[in-house]
């Protein structure tokens, strides 16, 4: 693998013994990875498009702009690019604060080297398979280069948000997805009635009634798309 093909992390870290030993772990594992600092730099990176990070590993007790602030905006122009936060052991608030803005991931700190490159290559997995052109779920079928559903063969026509909510359903299929976690990575930036991913929820229902998939909700952990088959791209 060339520099060139190497992912490339981008590391907001403010202690620098800390961070000079992640950079040279991660360096070591196969990534090209660039160090900030200082939370203005970092949100000056992030906050607008072309960022050209594969993921992003964020501190959020940072000087300048905090970590919360910097995902925030982060989010508002991408939802895809992976955030692994790195969070102070104590700090439970914030660890769910910055999920639900749409952190990927964290870890509370101290970490061991080999858990974190785990969750490196997890997320890193995640997104090459949330890349995918084609999504398949049972006779559920998303061609990403047309936009388009097929279900059984035939096709499925649906309205823009109702789109965008099946896909990541699918994304996700088998495994639950929390009615903030679609607030954040599904419609960020919308503007929402209280009530509004149920009544988009019951409406895919409603389209998927006749077939073997089933959209359930899961008590305190949210909604979850599954088949009798799980046929999944890739698996």
């Amino acid at each position: 693998m060339t520099s060139d093909t190497m992912p490339a992390l981008l590391l907001v870290e403010d202690d620098a013994l800390l961070a000079g030993t992640l950079h040279d772990a991660l360096a070591l594992a196969g990534y090209r990875v660039e160090t900030l600092e200082d939370g203005d730099r970092a949100h000056a990176r992030l906050a607008a498009p072309g960022h050209g990070q594969a993921l992003v590993l964020l501190d959020l007790n940072l000087p300048g702009r905090g970590g919360l602030e910097i995902l925030e905006a982060m989010r508002r122009h991408d939802r895809d690019t992976p955030v692994l936060i790195l969070t102070a052991r104590g700090a439970i608030e914030d660890r769910v604060k910055g999920l639900d803005l749409g952190a990927d991931d964290y870890l509370a700190k101290p970490f061991a080297l080999d858990e974190l490159e785990a969750r490196v290559r997890a997320l890193l997995r995640r997104r090459q398979h949330d890349d995918s052109p084609q999504l398949h779920v049972g006779p559920l079928h998303f061609d990403g280069l047309t936009q388009r559903f097929t279900l059984d063969g035939t096709p499925l026509e649906l309205p823009p948000r109702e789109q965008r909510l099946l896909v990541y359903l699918m994304r996700h299929a088998g495994e639950p997805v929390e009615k903030g976690h679609l607030l954040t990575q599904v419609f960020s930036g919308d503007t929402l009635g209280d009530n509004a991913i149920e009544v988009y929820i019951h409406r895919l229902r409603r389209r998927l009634a006749a077939s073997p998939l089933t959209l359930r909700t899961v008590r305190g952990l949210g909604y979850v798309l599954e088949s009798d088959t799980q046929e999944r791209d890739g698996e």
